[in-house]
């Protein structure tokens, strides 16, 4: 009997052939499905000029209220978005469907032209970005995280003895215990006590970043063939413009990990993420080549330039909500101290230990990411094919955005949410949907920032050690009168409070001992 005519045969080929019928039907039903509700759109640009360029999250919760949908979809000068404002849509689609959501859109401003391909958060998805992922989860997950916690700990310390002597800078304080646990961790290397370049330089890095990552704000990233003109052509200012950014992201990268490189090969390189790392793969390379490591010297060189971002600024903007937050709910300062004074009694401070026996502490460190996100509005998804989602056609090529800001202002799970209220956290189990909600600060699916557990815990211990010793209240001008904070955010990618003023004293005298006895027993 010929092949084709044998039964095996012809049985599989029937299957396939109605495996293609189906999924052929299946394309056409889709394409007949309407998109999710949207905000009216004009001919040709579509909503292009609807999106406001700072505090998008807000318009889009607004739409997303209006249109009675917590899905929506935008249409950017032909460009498909797609903005999930409830924790159950980004878990239906971001997390439960990651395999088609977890690619990243093209953004020539910041990768291409300003030079941040490096960051694993804007990596396409594939091998390449999955051999940068497991070497950045390796060093981060949420055993290895705590390896860190005596770099913290420290860091914290260190920043009490200068809210002690200059106080009115605290948000510069927190930028360099910030960066001198990330640069400790990432590369082995000490920064300089005041005005360390790598921290500078960091800082207006991240500043430049967050600045070109807003949607819409450079046409480039909607009509991709502009990157290739000129930068001598009339309009062309952004590539003149990205070329200066592009010095300080490079600085960041490259910059610090000579260094590393340089103490690894001169044999004097302390212990760190990429010392221990290029480390390990001298020695793979120095064996057979069936012992070949899944990285080479570049992945190592953008995971760490990646955790010197994470590092940078994000820390500063949760820790200096949290001194916003006082200002505003200074009864939940008075529990907070009151929780760590029964555990203490003013003779000691808190170590990650103690987490356990400060249930309200915790509390607060919830309540400050849930109050207002370091990033409101995560790092755009792609989605790679055709899909549908509650009889909604999500159109192949989509961007995708997960709403934290909405999400986590949700008045259902969260009411009166722009209240800052640390009760609502209080004795939730780590598996509560409210918990589970805060991870939208991070992202969302298979894109959830690796490093958010070494996050948590820093700003865990430094809120834990600054409550224990001082007193944060609002400031007063010279003829003594209360100032009250404005309470006004920078809008970008990473967002932070705007500088205000406050007062920022020891609790006792017995408290400016012990900051000094602890400091003394570290410097």
């Amino acid at each position: 009997m010929p092949l084709f005519e044998s039964p095996a045969t012809v049985l599989c080929f029937t299957i396939l052939a109605a495996a293609w019928l189906y999924a052929a039907v299946l394309r056409t039903q889709r394409r007949r499905l309407p998109l999710p509700p949207g905000p009216r759109q004009l001919p040709l640009v579509g909503n292009m000029f609807d999106v406001p360029l700072t505090t998008q999250w807000e318009t889009y919760a607004k739409w997303s209220k209006e249109c009675d949908s917590d899905i929506i979809h935008l249409n950017l000068a032909g460009t498909s978005v797609i903005v999930l404002n409830s924790l159950k849509a980004t878990d239906d689609l971001l997390e439960k469907r990651s395999s088609i959501y977890s690619d990243r859109p093209d953004q020539p401003m910041v990768k291409d032209l300003m030079g941040w391909y490096f960051n694993i958060a804007l990596m396409k998805y594939g091998d390449d970005w999955r051999a940068h992922r497991r070497l950045f989860n390796k060093a981060f997950n949420i055993q290895t995280a705590r390896n860190y916690e005596p770099y913290e700990l420290a860091g914290a310390h260190r920043l009490l003895k200068r809210f002690l002597h200059t106080p009115d800078k605290f948000a510069e304080h927190f930028r360099q215990m910030a960066g001198e646990i990330i640069m400790s961790v990432a590369y082995g290397i000490d920064v300089l006590p005041n005005d360390d370049p790598y921290i500078d330089l960091a800082h207006k890095a991240v500043y430049t970043f967050s600045i070109a990552f807003v949607p819409g704000l450079f046409l480039v990233d909607t009509f991709h063939i502009l990157k290739h003109i000129p930068t001598w052509f009339p309009g062309a200012g952004f590539k003149r413009q990205a070329a200066e950014w592009r010095k300080l992201s490079e600085g960041m990268l490259e910059g610090p990990f000579a260094e590393t490189k340089r103490q690894v090969e001169a044999g004097t390189a302390r212990s760190s993420f990429a010392a221990d790392s290029l480390h390990e793969l001298k020695e793979s390379q120095s064996q057979d080549s069936d012992s070949e490591l899944y990285y080479e010297e570049r992945h190592i060189k953008c995971a760490a330039g990646t955790m010197f971002i994470g590092g940078a600024d994000t820390t500063v903007s949760a820790l200096s909500t949290f001194v916003l937050a006082m200002l505003a709910n200074p009864e939940a300062q008075r529990k907070a101290q009151a929780e760590i004074d029964f555990i203490f009694g003013g003779r000691g401070l808190p170590t990650f230990k103690d987490q356990d026996a400060l249930p309200y502490v915790s509390a607060l460190v919830h309540e400050v990411m849930r109050w207002e996100q370091v990033t409101p509005a995560a790092a755009p998804h792609l989605v790679t094919t055709e899909d549908e989602y509650r009889g909604y056609r999500i159109p192949k090529g989509s961007i995708v955005v997960g709403n934290a800001w909405a999400i986590l202002h949700d008045e259902e799970m969260f009411p009166d949410p722009f209240t800052f209220n640390p009760d609502r956290f209080l004795h939730e189990p780590k598996s509560s949907p409210k918990i589970k909600a805060l991870d939208a600060a991070f992202g969302f699916g298979r894109r959830l920032c690796p490093g958010r557990h070494m996050a948590l815990s820093s700003i865990w211990i430094t809120i834990a050690s600054v409550l224990a010793v001082f007193d944060i209240a609002k400031g007063r001008d010279e003829e003594g009168n209360e100032i009250e904070p404005v309470h006004d955010y920078i809008s970008g990618v990473i967002c932070g409070p705007t500088p205000f003023k406050c007062s920022i004293k020891p609790r006792s005298r017995d408290a400016v001992a012990l900051i000094e006895a602890v400091e003394s027993s570290q410097m």
